[in-house]
């Protein structure tokens, strides 16, 4: 056995992914003998010591049948008065279910927001500790109830690496109908599994469109990919297995694909900045800003910035572009859109003679910078 499964195996914190289509029938509702057999494995990993946290999809595909409705609703406000109807059921089966494993749960319901915005972060991540420390079983899903298209994961498979960070998980299991990576479609004739990824090599022509969960749910096989290459960027064992075969994924993890770490734990700002956020804006480097901005790491200046576009406030993520419009770099931004044209092309000390020593800052730190593309 390779030894990232061994890791997976030993992991004393471990976040597992629980797809829709693992819970729920294909015409919506849980499925009650799926739901007892997830439990009681989750229960086993627990009993040998792990501290697990789950992260469940769902609610939405657990909550339309009672509503009347015949398949998962299209519409964000019925998939939100779906998913408030089915967040509760779907939380009373947790509840019922583990307790007669002596596991209390606790509910943690997160938008996008809630791993972009700092103060929220900090906030989520305090909560979980906590409730791991109390002995608790944190159930996370998406708040779908209040989510907008602008705040959306989209998808539980990149909540889960998101949240494998956030507590500082040792592995991360995604379970699914699929019983791993494949390299085209599983149904399809020669479909061969790929037991192993080290590195983006290992995903040369394996095509991941359009795969797994897909009946009440949105993930496909491209999105746990994603997920497994957020969580192994920052140095998380990742295993993708069937749900169906639980017990081996929880047990000596010898099944379904696995994907080793290829970077090392970062700053979790960093993490959610380059994964987790979506830019309000945008402002266009000059050329020498681009250079000092992706060659030397250093921050970004007003003398360096040509144009500003969007509308944003300081704190906001915002995109660095060069003169072609390519993004280089991602950072949090210091002022709010409506200043900065005033401030472009000019020196940080000449702004502090004209305006005061609180212009005499970055527009964005390197510390709140992640940079994607060179000169």
């Amino acid at each position: 056995m390779s030894a990232v499964r061994e890791a997976i195996a030993s992991a004393h914190r471990i976040v597992v992914k629980i797809g829709s289509s693992s819970l729920t029938a294909e015409s919506g509702g849980l499925n009650e003998q799926r739901v007892d057999a997830l439990i009681g494995a989750l229960a086993q990993r627990r009993a040998r010591g792990s501290q697990v946290v789950v992260v469940t999809s769902g609610a939405i595909a657990t909550g339309f049948p009672s509503l009347g409705l015949r398949a998962r609703p299209r519409d964000l406000a019925t998939q939100q008065a779906s998913a408030s109807v089915g967040q509760g059921v779907l939380l009373a089966r947790y509840t019922q279910g583990f307790a007669h494993h002596g596991i209390t749960v606790g509910q943690v319901l997160l938008t996008s927001d809630d791993v972009t915005r700092r103060n929220h972060y900090r906030n989520a991540q305090r909560t979980m500790f906590r409730l791991l420390e109390l002995g608790v079983l944190p159930i996370v899903n998406e708040n779908d109830t209040v989510a907008t298209d602008e705040i959306r994961f989209g998808d539980n498979d990149r909540l889960a690496s998101l949240v494998a960070h956030v507590v500082q998980a040792d592995a991360l299991v995604l379970l699914s109908d699929v019983d791993g990576l494949y390299d085209m479609p599983p149904q399809r004739l020669g479909a061969r599994l790929v037991p192993e990824v080290r590195d983006v090599s290992d995903l040369t022509g394996v095509r991941t469109g359009g795969v797994g969960d897909a009946g009440v749910g949105l993930g496909g096989m491209a999105t746990k990919v994603q997920a497994a290459t957020i969580a192994t960027a920052a140095g998380i064992p990742t295993l993708l297995a069937a749900a169906t075969s639980i017990e081996s994924a929880l047990g000596d993890a010898n099944t379904g694909t696995a994907f080793h770490p290829t970077g090392s734990r970062s700053s979790t700002r960093l993490l959610w900045l380059e994964h987790a956020t979506t830019a309000s804006g945008n402002v266009t480097l000059d050329p020498g800003a681009v250079e000092a901005v992706t060659v030397r790491r250093a921050s970004l200046l007003p003398a360096g910035i040509t144009a500003v576009s969007g509308t944003f406030v300081a704190g906001d993520p915002i995109d660095l572009l060069d003169e072609t419009g390519r993004v280089v770099a991602r950072g949090l931004v210091n002022f709010d859109a409506r200043e900065l044209p005033e401030l472009l092309g000019r020196s940080t000390r000449e702004l502090a003679r004209e305006r005061g020593p609180e212009y005499e800052r970055e527009v964005v730190h390197r510390d709140d910078m992640v940079v994607w593309a060179s000169p």
